[in-house]
């Protein structure tokens, strides 16, 4: 590869050369996909029906009633579960609402933290894993 020759360009080189496995060969440069985020005009929940709709909602405003978790807490919750499962628009929002409930920078950042290490697996599988090796130490919740 010339010096001045960079990854795409390799990879066509190689595949007019006769070297159909190019892409897969490694490069000094990541792949990296360049297809835009949603916009801002995309319309949230627009493919659900209105009665689902209505039944999110319903069970979202549920979960952010008087409870034995403060408000705080709860943000903090939201946005690790935003990170782990990788939803932009969630993140945004709850950071935002973090901010509002008085979320400092320190304690996003032990959250973040937090978010990182669960993010190496599953929660559900390996609660479910935890709870049977403890054998069935939490009954099902009602």
């Amino acid at each position: 590869m010339e010096p001045t020759e960079n990854a795409e360009e390799a990879v066509k080189n190689a595949r007019l050369n006769g070297n159909p496995e190019a892409e897969q060969q490694d490069s000094a440069e990541p792949k990296v996909d360049h297809r835009p985020l949603p916009s801002a005009d995309m319309r949230s929940y627009a493919l659900l029906t209105p009665e689902l709709k209505d039944a999110y909602f319903q069970f979202y405003k549920k979960t952010y009633t008087k409870s034995v978790l403060d408000i705080k807490t709860k943000e903090m919750i939201a946005v690790g579960a935003a990170l782990v499962s990788g939803c932009k628009g969630c993140l945004e929002g709850h950071m935002k609402k973090s901010k509002k409930v008085g979320v400092t920078a320190e304690e996003l950042a032990e959250v973040i933290a937090v978010a990182l290490g669960v993010a190496a697996a599953t929660i559900v599988d390996r609660s479910d894993i935890a709870n049977f090796n403890l054998g069935g130490l939490y009954e099902k919740p009602e």
